[in-house]
């Protein structure tokens, strides 16, 4: 009887959920390649430009992937990384761009925005309110394809192909993703919790997502004395 409720527990984190998660985080308490989140996006299309937002808190200062979305062509179609070193990676069509010097603090929440225009090839990263340099990355390039969108792990290959040196440990919370270049004053209003328009790709108060492994949802309270 033991046997048969612990496999119906594991069975219900691999089923699809849809919720309104404003308020809430998804804890990945431990190193490991089993544990993840699969997240819906609510239509799929070609991408030529891209705004994701999300917070994160970690204590660990070691490399870990925030967001890592793949494609049947790429891996690394538009992926979040931050390395070791305390600087920020951000990867489109498995190319990359660095950013440095950007004001993260460990056991706290951060909040990350990246934006990505095809039609210029610019690239930008904003970390607690400060936006970084725009960079090229990718330009007139575009993602295509059913997108594998996952957080806590990287995607080496798609939907899978994990290596625990990069997955994440820590508490990931407010991740919205958009078709469209998000203006300064928007990116500035999802930093300071302000009103902002809501992911049209990836909404976290309407969110679609499947949970693999040891992924836990809590009350975004209990960070909060």
């Amino acid at each position: 009887m033991k046997r048969f409720v612990a496999f119906l527990t594991i069975f219900a984190i691999c089923v699809a959920e849809r919720k309104d998660l404003s308020g809430k985080v998804f804890t990945f308490p431990r190193v490991s390649v089993t544990d993840y989140v699969t997240l819906t996006p609510h239509v799929e299309k070609i991408f030529f430009s891209v705004t994701v937002c999300l917070r994160f808190l970690t204590d660990l200062g070691n490399s870990q992937t925030l967001f890592s979305l793949a494609t049947r062509s790429h891996a690394d179609d538009f992926v979040l990384f931050r390395t070791s070193q305390g600087h920020y990676q951000l990867y489109v069509a498995n190319t990359d761009v660095h950013y440095y010097d950007l004001p993260e603090k460990l056991n706290h929440w951060n909040s990350l925005c990246v934006t990505w225009d095809s039609s210029t090839g610019l690239a930008q990263m904003w970390v607690n309110g400060l936006a970084s340099s725009r960079k090229s990355l990718r330009p007139g390039d575009s993602i295509a394809g059913t997108p594998s969108i996952i957080l806590g792990q990287d995607q080496d290959s798609y939907g899978g192909g994990f290596n625990a040196n990069d997955c994440f440990v820590g508490h990931l919370s407010d991740v919205h993703m958009w078709d469209r270049i998000r203006s300064h004053s928007e990116v500035k209003n999802y930093m300071t919790y302000m009103s902002f328009p809501t992911g049209n790709m990836l909404n976290w108060q309407n969110l679609e997502f499947s949970r693999q492994g040891y992924v836990v949802v809590e009350d975004n309270r209990v960070f909060r004395l």
